[in-house]
């Protein structure tokens, strides 16, 4: 990493800045797809008439699909092609929404979830590893942080942008889609899917791969070589201390912060007058999806102020989490709440690329996109069982004391971190 050059975008060649608008763009699309259905997903199953024991049985069908499929459909996209399999994932995801706006049975219901669940572990480390590589040939020894920080930025703003839109769309066009006999939030999936369809056609055209011809053949010999790619790539993580150290940081990091990211409506609402509590709601989750773009675009400035030492910025970063959601925990008022939520969602954004910049200088592109399935695996992973565990809590004393006891987690993977630093300075020397 020392050896990197300064990344400057005004300075790279013109194929360097077209291969960062082609990927920042792409990203913004889906991402901005999938935001236009975050703002209503539970409103939308509640106007189906499901319960709130039927909802987290979906979400359910959900993590699972894509837990059990997250490792192998890496494994093909290192063998066959990471855009082939990205389409793929796309069009799982077509699936699911045309499926969701077909039907209010459960069952239906749950065979789109898992179909979610298939495009997620589809998506998982496809597209992100083209990009590195391309980014690597077309601006080789340049410091890929700053760069990966774009990319994030942009997968941020979409999914905000796409969630304020999608909570619009209802008010806006409800009375229409009702008068056609669906749900106000059928628009919202509507509009989902139309703009799902314009991410096929751009990935189609936009993003150039140079992979050997898809054939019956290659993805056949694609599947059979998913186990042992699997397997290279689960030795190479037990086998490389700085892999293993890092991805039990990134776990520790989501067993804290996902309870937050999942729980804080059921404790920030009843700090809300019912007139307005769903609409202030909608605005806080806009406002984490920008939050968490503005700390993206942020990360490659802490980086310079860590001289590039990426592994100190991520324990600075974990450690100023650990403070901060200690405070959110202590917040009484929405004002305040808001105030110091919105931080946490910055400093959140933060911790992205420098944990993905160590990812990547560590493993070979051959098994890209199986590290960085494996690194999605373990987070969710981490992220059910942070869940769990503050919910337990939660349940037993409050929502606040669940929230000040997990942040412990924080400083566990912030000495991690620490320790990570170390093995990459004396790699280094």
């Amino acid at each position: 990493m020392t050896n990197e050059i300064e990344f400057s975008f005004n300075s790279l060649t013109d194929e360097a800045r077209r291969h960062v608008w082609v990927f920042q763009i792409q990203q913004f699309l889906d991402r901005f797809a999938m935001g236009l259905t975050v703002a209503v997903v539970a409103l939308a199953l509640t106007d189906r008439g499901m319960d709130l024991f039927e909802i987290s049985l979906l979400f359910g069908v959900y993590s699972l699909t894509t837990m059990s499929m997250e490792l192998p459909f890496g494994g093909l996209a290192d063998n066959i092609g990471r855009k082939p399999v990205f389409l793929a994932a796309v069009i799982a995801s077509l699936i699911s929404l045309a499926l969701f706006l077909s039907s209010n049975d459960f069952f239906v219901l749950a065979l789109s979830f898992a179909f979610i669940g298939f495009g997620r572990a589809l998506r998982s480390g496809t597209l992100d590893a083209w990009f590195v590589e391309k980014f690597k040939v077309a601006a080789p020894n340049v410091d890929i942080q700053p760069a990966l920080a774009k990319a994030q930025w942009a997968n941020a703003m979409g999914l905000a942008i796409g969630a304020v839109i999608g909570g619009l769309l209802p008010d806006i066009f409800g009375s229409v889609a009702e008068r056609l006999g669906f749900s106000i939030y059928d628009v919202s999936y509507a509009a989902s899917f139309c703009v799902m369809l314009g991410v096929f056609i751009y990935t189609l055209f936009a993003i150039v791969e140079t992979s050997s011809p898809l054939n019956t053949n290659a993805l056949k010999q694609g599947f059979l070589q998913v186990p042992s790619v699997i397997k290279d790539a689960g030795l190479l993580a037990l086998r490389h201390r700085t892999l293993s150290i890092l991805l039990a940081a990134l776990a520790l990091v989501l067993m804290t912060t996902n309870p937050v990211e999942v729980i804080w409506p059921t404790h920030a609402k009843p700090m809300l007058a019912d007139g307005y509590a769903n609409t202030v709601i909608g605005l806080l989750t806009a406002s984490y999806f920008f939050s968490i773009a503005f700390g993206a675009s942020l990360s490659p400035s802490l980086s310079r102020i860590f001289k590039r030492q990426q592994a100190a910025t991520l324990a600075a970063i974990f450690a100023c989490l650990t403070g901060v959601q200690i405070a959110l925990a202590l917040q009484g008022s929405i004002i305040g709440f808001a105030v110091i939520f919105i931080l946490y969602s910055v400093i959140l954004g933060a911790s992205e690329t420098p944990a993905s910049s160590i990812l990547h200088s560590c493993v070979q592109d051959r098994q890209r996109s199986t590290m960085l399935s494996l690194r999605s695996l373990i987070q969710q992973m981490g992220a059910a069982l942070g869940l769990i565990f503050t919910g337990a809590v939660a349940d037993i004393y409050s929502t606040p004391v669940a929230w000040i006891v997990a942040a412990a987690f924080l400083l566990i993977a912030m000495a991690l971190s620490l320790v990570l630093g170390k093995r990459l300075a004396a790699s280094a020397k």
